[in-house]
């Protein structure tokens, strides 16, 4: 049975639930109401957690994976003692408040990961596990623990029919990973109405399948037999799913257990039937005095769990200074000193094809950078990006940190942001550039919540040939350009991906890396320095008089990525011929360009002067950086299976098609 203080706790989620739903006049009332006793029993019971200092490294995770029922977040928060007051959740989904409409990473104290879009929210929490099980191997040590706790997370059913949590829960089955327990509302209601209308499966037995531990609690509101089943749970080596039938909208008399308790106020009328129902005498967002001796103990709980493991890192630092120093270090993400003191240069005459001089920087970089943790969608070879070190699977006793992600594209990018979201570990995550549409929901929560991911995208354009237009990307680079606080980069040669990566790591938020799979020649490494600056003149006519009056003398300009640079530095050295003089433009990345200074803009592509673009990719987001005097040499279809060289000449990607070009716009 419940106690008195648990009651009261009931009742106060459920009605601050429904009294923001109803002052905001949008939400989802019912799933809180129906989630406020695993919500309790997981903030004031089983999780290990300090709401004074909701950073604290060893803290549990808690996860709202269904981040419509934002407001049993809000609520759970306030009444254990979060930085979150009543008028903050007064202000639900308003302008400025911290308590939007699902729950967002950085803005909302206790707040582990941004959640909305269904399944991502168990996703991140696999890379959570993932994280705390790298970090575990790496710095505990058999006379002391630093690293030792659990990441729990809140589903529905929609989470669960989704394909990324299926990825998700594949992964993080043939992992092992323990640390893991998810909690499933199983209400049986959607939008729609019943789950019966699409989701008949035998959950449990498919979570079997992928080598969870499973249970199932027939009384969603039955406190201790939650938190039974959770000690269970915390026993098990595996991953853990436990089911909860739980009746939405409770105990709302009208609505419960409708589609009606879902997505829409439950209206003034039935807000008070419902307070009736409860015997809750209180006004809206009106709260007991009797929770605040329960507040307390939440807060002593929490602080004293935090001060017993402080004392054991200061017995750690004592026995093991330089790994106590190394183990603050990647908790706030700094990088080691030396870190880029190994990056090759590439001085050498032959091509180098971008993916492979990429995966000689990867390799320097992991061989200074522990914590450099990730792998590839089941194309390491292909992406090079085979790293040393141990793989992560079910043995514990080495310290991981390179992934095997299997063909899991989606689930490798949110779980990457959930490593990144846990801290201590520097997560990538390669593929081929076509495949960014299995990730794009992913990245962009990643661009929103600013993580430092890195995605390493090989097979960049028309340019891996043979596969065909199934794996010719064409409008994937405008699509990664399009996402906000993602950074792009398409470098030209060798040297160029070697800056691009050190800016890559200097980033604090998600980067792309684009890279060739097919070989491009080595520019000296002289002339790639200003790729720092997202764009910088390769080549320009020299003139034998004044040489530092040579760019008021260009002709036109000709701006390319990738290894359509190489087309343009073709194409100005034909156009010399005929005494045009052409300025070539390599910008492997528009973001880093948009930082740099209006002058410095203007000075390497002034929209004065013609311009040819020149990409193997679609036109769209050019137009921004040229004038209105423009050509374009992009590609506005899909390509086709046939060596590279044979498309670039079909699809008009040359030399050639390029000076037409520029003799049509200067009209000779």
């Amino acid at each position: 049975m419940n106690s008195s203080v648990d009651d009261f706790a009931l009742g106060a989620i459920r009605a601050l639930s429904m009294d923001a739903v109803q002052a905001a006049n949008s939400g989802h009332p019912g799933t809180p109401m129906a989630l406020a006793p695993i919500g309790w029993a997981l903030f004031s019971r089983l999780r290990r957690h300090d709401p004074l200092d909701p950073e604290w490294s060893d803290r549990d995770r808690f996860v709202l994976s269904c981040g419509h029922a934002s407001m049993l977040q809000y609520a759970l928060l306030h009444l254990s003692g979060y930085e979150l007051e009543v008028d903050d959740l007064k202000a639900f989904r308003q302008w400025g408040s911290r308590t939007p409409g699902h729950p967002e990473y950085g803005h909302t104290p206790g707040v582990e990961t941004t959640t909305g879009p269904l399944g991502q929210g168990i996703a991140n929490a696999v890379g959570m596990a993932m994280a705390e099980r790298h970090l575990a191997a790496r710095f505990n040590r058999p006379d002391h623990t630093l690293v030792d706790h659990r990441i729990w997370v809140i589903a529905s059913d929609g989470d669960l029919m989704e394909g990324v949590a299926a990825e998700a829960a594949s992964l993080a089955g043939h992992l092992s990973l323990g640390k893991l327990i998810v909690f499933w509302d199983d209400n049986r209601i959607t939008i729609d109405g019943s789950t019966e209308l699409t989701f008949t499966e035998q959950v449990l037995k498919r979570f079997d399948a992928y080598g969870w531990h499973t249970a199932s609690v027939d009384a969603g509101d039955d406190l201790d037999a939650l938190c039974a089943v959770a000690e269970q749970a915390k026993m098990d080596p595996r991953p853990s799913l436990i089911r909860m039938r739980t009746v939405i909208g409770w105990p709302s008399p009208n609505k419960r257990g409708t589609p009606a308790a879902h997505g829409a106020p439950l209206g003034e009328a039935e807000v008070a039937a419902t307070r009736s129902e409860m015997k809750w005498p209180y006004d809206p967002f009106e709260l007991p005095a009797e929770l605040q001796g329960a507040k307390q103990q939440i807060l002593a709980r929490g602080k004293e769990a935090h001060a017993t493991w402080r004392t054991g890192l200061e017995a750690y630092e004592a026995a093991y200074p330089m790994e106590a120093q190394e183990f603050r270090r990647v908790l706030q993400g700094a990088l080691p000193k030396d870190w880029a003191e190994q990056l090759p240069m590439f001085t050498q005459q032959y091509p180098v094809a971008t993916r492979k001089a990429s995966g000689q920087v990867l390799a320097a970089l992991a061989r200074r950078i522990p914590e450099f943790c990730g792998g590839s969608a089941d194309l390491a070879g292909s992406n090079n990006t085979q790293i040393d070190g141990a793989s992560f699977g079910a043995e514990t006793t080495k310290i991981p940190r390179v992934v095997h992600w299997g063909v899991r594209e989606h689930a490798m990018t949110a779980a990457a942001s959930g490593m990144a979201l846990h801290r201590g570990v520097l997560p990538f995550a390669a593929t081929f550039l076509v495949f960014s549409d299995y990730m794009k929901p992913a990245i962009r929560l990643a661009a929103l919540m600013g993580l430092p991911v890195r995605y390493i995208f090989t097979h960049d354009s028309i340019g891996l040939g043979e596969d065909g237009p199934t794996h010719q990307p064409v409008e994937h680079l405008a699509m990664l350009r399009a996402i906000p606080g993602l950074r792009v980069f398409r470098p030209a040669d060798a040297n160029e991906t070697v800056i691009c990566w050190q800016a890559v790591m200097q980033y604090s938020g998600p980067t792309a890396l684009i890279l060739s799979r097919q070989p491009l020649p080595v520019l000296p490494p002289a002339t790639t320095a200003g790729a720092v600056r997202g764009a910088y003149v390769v080549s320009r006519h020299v003139s034998d008089e004044d040489p530092s009056q040579s760019s008021a003398l260009d002709d036109v300009v000709l701006v390319a990525s990738g290894s359509e640079v190489h087309v343009a530095l073709a194409a100005a050295a034909r156009l010399q011929k005929q005494d045009i003089r052409a300025r070539v433009v390599s910008m492997p990345s528009w973001e880093m360009f948009a930082a740099q200074s209006p002058e410095y803009q203007k000075e390497v592509l002034p929209k004065a002067l013609p311009t040819v673009v020149v990409e193997a990719g679609v036109r769209q987001g050019w137009d921004r950086w040229v004038g209105t005097r423009s050509a374009f040499v992009t590609l506005e279809h899909f390509g086709a299976s046939a060596p590279q060289n044979r498309l670039y000449r079909e699809f008009g990607i040359t030399e050639e098609r390029v000076c037409e070009e520029v003799e049509q716009l200067l009209g000779v």
